[in-house]
């Protein structure tokens, strides 16, 4: 393999791991499952309400639509 294809994989690899950061990046900031303060908010995922979206990607789900059926803690 001669330089001119190792410009591109080079690009290719900083790509990937660009998108990987931002994505790892978005889990650590958007998803209930991650607690960054315990005193002030112990449990976050009883303060979303039916209507937030916190999934990537939501085939099926239209979260407007739906109503709050559990109770409030």
């Amino acid at each position: 393999m001669g330089r001119g294809g190792l410009i591109p994989m080079i690009g290719f690899i900083g790509l990937g791991m660009g998108s990987a950061a931002l994505y790892l990046l978005r889990l650590a900031l958007r998803s209930p499952d991650v607690c960054w303060d315990r005193k002030n908010n112990p449990e976050p995922w009883n303060r979303l309400s039916p209507n937030d979206q916190y999934k990537f990607l939501a085939v099926s789900t239209d979260y407007k639509k739906l109503k709050k059926d559990r109770p409030d803690f």
